[in-house]
């Protein structure tokens, strides 16, 4: 599907149908009033109406903002990819409202068909979106940047939802290699000498049992004069069976999002180098997978991590706070960072706690997790903030090693976990660091907002949004 952006008048494009949006109080004063009402429309958010003898599709849309319309787009890409109207054309409200409308079509229309045998034909092919009547350089401008930042989120959709058997760590690399190529940004990789050299026991043990190596991944990209250098750092669990504290068979399936983090990362990167931003990011990737074998990490094992500090292992399945213990440790002392962020699908009780759509954010700066609030709110995706404390610190006690990767109560453990990864974040750089718990926000089976089944890209708007107003 072709979306293109032209300054002609509406009338003047030639296409199979015509789309428009509608709220309630512009519904009488329509020129098809009449049929509407005949159909029962009644111009309710996201609602569709066909007028299929008039070329024209009508959607509902409650009042005009872009996250009504990022929504409403998504019925209306829906419906037109369900018929077999092959061009559409539509007006654009505003520049304020384009970036809604661009990500409800692209990201709402997205689809993953790499296994089907026989993936359905869409007769859509091309969009447009008319700009007669608006600035058009600047329009454009907020037209490209939406497009590279909608992209980038489906690239990182893709790698989601790409089968385990396909994307393993070293595949990981590769990907992370191509895209280096592809956008002229820096590339190091630490295979397992390297990451034994680095005294990485934590990682390694996680995955020790697996056929395919483990790899630290460092991409870079470096502008010209930057005003900020900012680190993120991605759990790329490429599949995680829990280990020998085997997950059960419903738990398994879908285990291949565990690398959603270190995809938002990609994603992020790709994002702010095709849109130039004057920021320098770092981004550091914990390639694992977590499988069951005789060689594998046990419950009771003592590990030893990048900077010294030992850890009792009391479940196998609590592995991605393992890995990100010595990449958080590599990254920190790698590079002198403004802002250093992390990304990880790491546990389910941040599901409990937030439900399924909201991205947790923990840390210590409240004037950090402000900023991201509003960078949250104005990309369209949704966080919630959970506070540490002091109290459930001490359930990560060990009597026989520096501390255990899992709580002693079954409460709070999203908590738990993102203070469990504060205890390798140095004093200098608690309050530059965040912690993003994705593991409700990063993968769906129940299509919401703009977001289909698979994959949803989680962070990459956000944090993109937050880069590009960063001050």
């Amino acid at each position: 599907m072709n979306l293109q952006l032209t300054q002609k008048k509406l009338s003047d494009i030639k296409a199979n149908i015509t789309v428009e949006f509608l709220t309630l109080d512009e519904l009488d004063a329509h020129a098809e009033a009449k049929i509407l009402h005949q159909a029962g429309f009644k111009a309710e958010q996201d609602s569709v109406c066909f007028l299929h003898e008039r070329a024209l599709l009508v959607c509902g849309i409650e009042k005009k903002n872009k996250d009504n319309l990022r929504s409403a787009s998504v019925s209306m890409i829906k419906a037109l990819k369900s018929s077999n109207y092959t061009s559409a054309k539509l007006d654009i409200f505003s520049n304020a409202t384009l970036t809604g409308l661009v990500e409800g079509i692209i990201l709402g229309g997205y689809e993953f068909n790499d296994y089907k045998s026989k993936p359905k034909v869409i007769p859509l092919a091309d969009i447009f979106l008319c700009t007669n009547t608006l600035e058009s350089e600047k329009i454009q401008n907020t037209f490209d940047k939406a497009m590279i930042v909608a992209n980038a989120t489906c690239f990182t959709r893709d790698i989601v939802n790409t089968a385990p058997q396909e994307m393993h760590p070293q595949s990981m690399v590769y990907l992370a290699q191509q895209l280096a190529i592809d956008n002229a940004l820096e590339c190091e990789i630490l295979q397992e000498k390297e990451l034994e050299r680095e005294k990485m026991g934590a990682m390694l043990a996680v995955g020790r049992a697996s056929v395919h190596g483990s790899a630290l991944i460092h991409l870079s990209y470096k502008p010209k004069n930057p005003k900020k250098i900012i680190s993120l750092i991605g759990k790329g669990l490429t599949y995680d069976s829990g280990g020998l504290s085997l997950k059960q068979p419903t738990s398994m399936v879908t285990m291949k999002m565990d690398k959603a983090g270190a995809c938002a990362v990609l994603g992020i990167i790709k994002a702010a180098s095709e849109l130039k931003l004057d920021i320098e990011i770092h981004g550091f990737i914990g390639a694992v997978e977590n499988m069951v074998g005789g060689d594998a990490y046990k419950p009771d094992d003592i590990l030893v991590c990048r900077n010294g500090t030992t850890i009792e292992v009391r479940n196998t399945d609590a592995e991605g706070r393992l890995v990100l213990a010595d990449v958080l440790s590599y990254a920190q002392d790698k590079i002198s960072a403004d802002y250093m962020f992390d990304f990880a699908t790491l546990t389910g009780a941040c599901m409990v706690a937030l439900g399924q759509y909201t991205t947790g954010v923990m840390g210590h700066s409240n004037k950090l997790k402000n900023e991201i609030s509003k960078a949250s709110r104005r990309s369209g995706e949704l966080t919630g903030t959970l506070p540490f404390n002091k109290h459930l610190e001490k359930l990560l006690k060990s009597e026989i090693a520096d501390v255990s990767n899992v709580s002693s109560k079954p409460y709070g453990g999203a908590i738990t976990a993102g203070l469990f990864l504060d205890k390798f974040i140095k004093e200098e750089n608690k309050n530059k660091w965040l912690h993003f718990d994705i593991a409700g926000s990063a993968y769906t089976e129940t299509p919401w907002d703009c977001n289909v089944y698979g994959g949803t890209g989680a962070g990459v708007r956000m944090i993109t949004h937050f880069l590009k107003n960063i001050e």
